[in-house]
């Protein structure tokens, strides 16, 4: 009669199925600063591709197909892109020298001021929305022929100052994207991959700057509740 294997106990049996999945797993796995370096080439090559790509817009000035809207009292029909820059933050993360930020600065102007008049009761709420979109703007109270009624005749600057920031999370290997002025007058945050910004993804993003895509909006879900997104 055969001897009886000895029995592996409990432990033995869960040591070896452990190693057995780590050890699988090893190839995909690396160091946390191989991976932050990686994320952080990206982030360079974002910034020369958009550094290039601004020096372009700013040669040729092209009008975007938007329209900014202050709901109901003014639009902004498309705007010409009248400049911008990009910059790019290193600081010491986890004891290694990393881009902190990149940040996209640029205007779209229109030809006239904007103008239109309200009530004087609503000149404080009015002034806080256009503050809040970083629209500069300029108001006179009127008065009727009686000096009974009183409202307040605005005039707009028709130039909209927009951005975008690229703030990595080394710890989470998330990018997020934050717009603001880009698409319409509000903020929008996005959470990329770092793998998923490159080429295609910031043609996207100049696409949807001039109005021709918003293709880039779609790429990425909305970045989550208490995200650091910079600002």
């Amino acid at each position: 009669m055969p001897e009886s294997q000895p029995a592996v106990s409990l432990l033995e049996s869960l040591r070896a199925r452990s190693a057995a999945l780590r050890n699988a797993d090893l190839p995909s796995r690396r160091p946390a600063a191989e991976v932050m370096r990686d994320i952080d080439r990206r982030l360079l090559s974002t910034f020369r591709w958009l550094d290039e790509a601004l020096g372009h817009l700013d040669a040729i000035r092209p009008h975007a197909r938007h329209r900014f809207e202050v709901d109901p009292v003014l639009t902004l029909v498309a705007p010409g892109y009248d400049g911008g820059f990009v910059s790019c933050r290193r600081c010491a993360i986890a004891g290694l020298d990393l881009i902190d930020r990149i940040e996209l600065f640029y205007r779209m102007t229109g030809d006239t001021p904007l103008r239109f008049e309200i009530r004087q009761a609503a000149v404080a709420a009015m002034s806080e929305r256009l503050r809040a979109v970083q629209l500069e703007f300029d108001y006179r109270i009127q008065h009727d022929e009686r000096r009974a009624l009183r409202h307040a005749s605005f005039t707009v600057a028709p130039v909209v100052t927009a951005s975008v920031l690229f703030c990595p999370d080394y710890h989470r290997s998330v990018v997020t994207v934050s717009l603001r002025n880009v698409d319409r007058l509000e903020s929008v945050v996005l959470e990329f991959a770092p793998e998923a910004i490159g080429e295609p993804t910031l043609e996207d993003l100049v696409r949807l700057m001039l109005g021709e895509s918003n293709v880039f909006l779609k790429r990425a879900p909305l970045a989550r509740v208490g995200v650091r997104a910079g600002g």
